[in-house]
């Protein structure tokens, strides 16, 4: 049976050390014997069940094992998700906040939303919505004023889509978590001045309080950190 600790910086985000002295990230699931990966790795404590979370799977993962500051989402947090595909980082989100906390998962692509159904129909703070994010007007009524906005589009726009977000429904003092895909934007230049150029345009509405390349997990994406 694996060892649990908590991780010191991100709520509700634990260590699991096992008998092979390999260390993984893990959370406590919200809907245990609900897996989200084919081969997910999960195991019981007690009556827990916890799910170990692949940082080249998630880039939030990815990002905490970079030791990205400031990821961390509270227990009860209103999290609106642009781009959650198929809710596998979404899911986790949703163990994060726990039971009072809500996951509102924004997805334009029919495709993927058949997974994501799936996925929100085992969890009770997961809420699906159809919807192009460039268009915040067309899912006002159904999401809550937010405490974080996490998103995750490989769009050319994705920082303007992020934007208009923020001003409609991040609460004063709350923060974002922008997963920037760099060659989404432009497949001409180099990631470092991508990043440069994006978080010039960010810090103009924002602060900004970390960001850091994801690699080796993913290769030309960074995750920035922000407060409104």
């Amino acid at each position: 049976m694996p060892r649990i600790t908590p991780h010191d910086k991100v709520n509700n985000v634990f260590w699991a050390e096992f008998e092979d002295n390999t260390k993984k990230l893990v959370t406590k699931s919200l809907a245990p014997g609900c897996k989200v990966y084919d081969d997910e790795r999960d195991f019981k404590e007690g009556a827990d069940e916890y799910r170990v979370w692949d940082p080249y799977r998630s880039k939030l993962s990815a990002a905490i094992l970079k030791g990205v500051k400031n990821v961390s989402i509270p227990d009860g947090a209103m999290v609106i998700y642009l781009g959650a595909a198929s809710g596998t980082t979404a899911s986790f989100v949703s163990d994060m906040v726990g039971q009072q906390g809500r996951v509102y998962c924004i997805e334009f692509s029919s495709r993927p939303l058949r997974d994501l159904l799936q996925v929100c129909g085992k969890r009770p703070n997961m809420y699906p919505i159809l919807a192009d994010a460039r268009d915040p007007s067309k899912y006002s009524s159904l999401v809550e004023t937010a405490d974080v906005i996490y998103q995750d589009i490989a769009q050319p726009d994705q920082v303007e889509i992020l934007l208009k977000n923020v001003k409609v429904f991040l609460k004063e003092g709350g923060h974002v978590i922008l997963n920037l895909k760099s060659r989404s934007i432009d497949v001409t230049k180099e990631p470092r001045e991508i990043l440069r150029n994006e978080m010039e345009k960010l810090e103009k509405e924002m602060e900004i309080l970390d960001a850091k390349f994801l690699d080796p997990y993913e290769i030309d994406h960074a995750l920035i950190v922000l407060r409104k």
